[in-house]
């Protein structure tokens, strides 16, 4: 059913990420594809769905104090509209709040839920009347009420770093992250790119490193005619740095334990000249065939897609002098661009370091001597980085750790980001 309704649009995304637990990216997509909506229409869905997700924590609180029952019991479109509604009122500094209560009264009366119009009205209208404080303390409580986020992950930010820098992560956390891409070198160079996106209107500048770009004002990347061309794809600068410590040879050999989608194997190609092996893994087909896709339009020929468990030891795999471990995680370094991970229950996490370490350890059984192994997160918890790769150094004998580091968003304008280079003794 053809929906054009901004609105709308971002209310029913809000549906499916709550009800069907979809990523937000697949749950706005599929709506959008359907609504009818196009130009700046697409960009407010966009707008309102983004940032109700990531303010969510702070828009319930919001109305929660302004309705007696438990939001759970609100019917659920009725709960998502309102939502969208409160975003904007408190946020959308661009949309007149009369415009957001009314927008979501008649939202509510054309929908099966229209009995609830009237309760929409009133709760919005109250909030206007009432006006909007949050709690202004240094609290756990105070501090995910202000910044959207649930207290464990507060808490583990506070223990790990401290309260200044859990509070820049906080803050940082709900600013637009970059669109940072990647100059595939194989087909072109990053001068000729950027001619190119000039020549096309699209701005952009060097993230600070080689071959990397910062989009500015964003892109639709799928229907990008230089991105289907091949010319680059996205990756956040601190993944192309991590994949440039491991420094994979020209002509070698190279295990990508948990590759999907693909981006870092295809940096390691670009970095190899396209010369050599990439063995790229992961642990269902639909996603190693991502792998293939993307290669094929890089025109990368090195790289071989394998469905396989990186937890496994396969024997017939060989020797590798170069593996990289980007192995499963919280996710806690890129909340800015996938919200919905704040709000997983914590014991969602509760073996992924036990999952982490067993892919570790079977990293060694296939690194040649004299070998590398990048262990890499896009997150930012100790348990799940720097405690994990001293573990392992522990217990294993003739492994040394030649370099470490954790990218910052807040200082290093990447996304939230670990790796460590480990070496294996000749």
């Amino acid at each position: 059913m053809i929906m054009k309704n901004p609105r709308k649009a971002a209310a029913q995304a809000l549906l499916e990420v709550e009800k069907a637990k979809a990523y937000s990216n697949i749950a706005l997509n599929t709506v959008l594809k359907n609504s009818g909506l196009n130009g700046a229409d697409r960009a407010l869905a966009s707008a309102i769905f983004y940032g109700t997700l990531d303010r969510k924590i702070t828009v319930d609180y919001v109305l929660s104090r302004f309705i007696s029952t438990p939001l759970k019991k609100v019917a659920p479109y009725t709960l998502a509209v309102m939502r969208c509604a409160v975003y904007q009122i408190m946020f959308a500094d661009k949309i007149p709040d009369s415009a957001a209560v009314n927008e979501a009264v008649e939202l509510i009366k054309a929908s099966g839920e229209s009995r609830n119009r009237g309760f929409v009205n009133a709760v919005l209208r109250n909030i206007l009347r009432s006006g909007l404080s949050l709690p202004d303390d240094s609290s756990v409580k105070s501090l995910s009420v202000r910044y959207s986020c649930p207290e464990w992950i507060i808490e583990g930010f506070t223990d790990d770093y401290g309260t200044e820098t859990a509070k820049a992560l906080l803050e940082e956390s709900l600013k637009p992250a970059p669109l940072t891409v990647r100059v595939n070198t194989l087909k072109t160079d990053a001068d000729s790119l950027k001619k190119k996106f000039s020549e096309a209107g699209i701005s952009c500048a060097s993230a600070g490193i080689g071959n990397a770009l910062i989009i500015n004002g964003g892109m639709d990347i799928a229907s990008n005619d230089f991105y289907r061309q091949g010319l680059f794809y996205a990756e956040d600068a601190a993944c192309q740095t991590a994949v440039s410590l491991l420094a994979p040879k020209r002509g070698g050999r190279m295990l990508d334990m948990c590759a999907a989608p693909g981006g870092k194997s295809f940096t390691a190609a670009q970095l190899m000249e396209n010369e050599g092996e990439i063995v790229a893994c992961d642990l269902y087909e639909q996603r190693a065939g991502l792998i293939r896709k993307g290669a094929e339009r890089l025109g990368i020929d090195i790289i071989k897609p394998l469905c396989a468990d990186a937890s496994v030891y396969d024997a017939g795999l060989g020797k590798f002098d170069f593996i990289l471990c980007d192995v499963p995680c919280s996710g806690l370094g890129v909340i800015r661009r996938k919200p919905e991970i704040k709000y997983k229950p914590e014991t969602d996490f509760k073996e992924l370091c036990g999952i982490q370490y067993k892919i570790l350890q079977n990293a060694r059984n296939y690194l040649s001597d004299g070998g590398r192994i990048l262990y890499s997160t896009c997150t930012l918890r100790r348990d799940e980085n720097e405690n994990l790769v001293k573990r392992f150094l522990m217990e294993y004998n003739g492994y040394r750790k030649a370099y470490e580091r954790t990218f910052m968003p807040h200082t290093d304008k990447t996304d939230g980001f670990y790796c460590a280079l480990i070496v294996k003794d000749k």
